[in-house]
């Protein structure tokens, strides 16, 4: 007989309540061997150790509730085998020849028809009205979160979500943020996004590529916070917003400034700015990642471009150097591509976050126009209570 005085006992309805499923799970998971039952001294029935329903509970096998998922189905993004696609187009084949706001259609509608981003006078004076409040020390990320929130409030319409209308919304939003930052001159959305990162001679074929490449990637943690925010039917403004609030993270969209200020070590002694970082047991900003293997193809093709420009000789040779010298532990990945087109353009040290974050809204409004098909609150996720229980 088990000594239940030396640990943690549960009973049915408490592992039930733990791991999110009906008692009936928890008897399967005794069945198959997942979870072992025991029985206690002055208690009825059979009890659980707690450290074995945590254990469980990590290992991610217990069955959500009806209307939760573990995983989330979508059409948008794939992939596979170190390559990226939108609906089936490799995104590599797109970025150099088609405009980001055609493949915005690809991803909204899978229609790759270039439509228009207005931006119309009134919103645009709304945003830099918000804008110029604040402190000098805003990035442009700062300033686009900011902006979003303002333009949301001025939109009586904002809680229409059918997929005609965010679309639409989304266009005029993208539009609206693009002018309010940067210009309203130029066709495209690359060319009027410069002004706001360099006050060099523009490359919009470059920015354009950018754009593409970085407007989605499945899941990533900022999209899936867009999705559970469209999960609860937030409008478009909040689903944003919530992706702009992740983006945030220097795990995620703010990469490429770290990237951004390693090229600036490197460009004056590669090996030292290396072994500078390998010393301290950091890892090296701008290489390697989690679901590429061996190459991220959208670094590869950023990468190529900027060789054909004479202003990124400097940097490309830097990024050789480093990459020779790691080619056996990590690749290059995109937020080192966006670091070294900041560094060839003599870019603002935020444009790498501001170019994320303006190409992922286009991935966030598709994943949002997915998430306002399927039933409300599916992405509820269970906590697994570990503190202290009550008496």
């Amino acid at each position: 007989m088990t000594d239940a005085s030396d640990e943690r006992y549960l009973n049915t309805a408490e592992v039930a309540r733990q791991l999110g499923v009906k008692p009936e799970t928890v008897y399967a998971y005794v069945s198959r061997g997942q979870l072992a039952s025991t029985r206690t001294p002055g208690r009825r029935g059979s009890v659980f150790r707690q450290e074995d329903v945590n254990r469980l509970a990590a290992r991610g096998r217990g069955d959500r509730p009806a209307g939760q998922s573990t995983s989330i189905r979508t059409d948008l993004t794939l992939l596979e085998n170190n390559e990226l696609y939108y609906r089936g187009h490799r995104v590599t084949d797109l970025a150099p020849t088609v405009a980001a706001e055609s493949v915005a259609g690809l991803l909204w509608t899978g229609e790759l028809a270039e439509q228009p981003f207005p931006a119309p006078p009134d919103m645009v004076r709304l945003a830099k009205s918000s804008i110029g409040v604040l402190p000098s020390s805003a990035r442009l990320t700062d300033q686009l979160r900011v902006a979003v929130a303002t333009l949301g409030c001025a939109d009586p319409m904002r809680f229409d979500l059918s997929t005609s209308a965010i679309v639409t919304a989304a266009r005029t939003l993208i539009g609206t943020l693009v002018d309010a930052v940067g210009s309203a001159d130029g066709d495209s959305l690359a060319e009027r996004l410069w002004p706001a990162l360099s006050a060099t001679e523009p490359n919009p074929t470059l920015l354009n590529a950018a754009l593409v490449l970085l407007a989605d990637h499945d899941l990533a943690v900022s999209t899936v916070a867009a999705r559970v925010a469209a999960s609860a039917h937030a409008h478009l403004y909040a689903v944003i917003s919530a992706g702009l609030g992740a983006v945030d993270g220097h795990y995620h969209g703010a990469a490429s400034s770290l990237a951004h200020r390693f090229l600036a070590d490197a460009m004056t002694d590669p090996v030292a700015a290396l072994s500078e970082r390998l010393r301290t047991g950091g890892s090296v900003p701008g290489f390697g990642h989690r679901f590429y293997e061996n190459r991220d193809p959208r670094a590869d093709l950023l990468l190529d471009m900027l060789r054909a420009v004479p202003a990124a000789d400097r940097v490309m040779s830097t990024v050789d150097t480093v990459a020779s010298e790691l080619r056996r532990r990590d690749f290059p990945n995109v937020d080192l591509a966006l670091a070294a087109m900041m560094h060839a353009y003599d870019m603002r040290p935020d444009a790498g976050e501001a170019v994320f974050a303006i190409a992922r809204m286009i991935g966030w409004t598709a994943h949002a126009v997915e998430e306002y098909h399927e039933p409300g609150l599916r992405l509820r996720m269970t906590g697994v209570y570990t503190g202290i229980r009550p008496s």
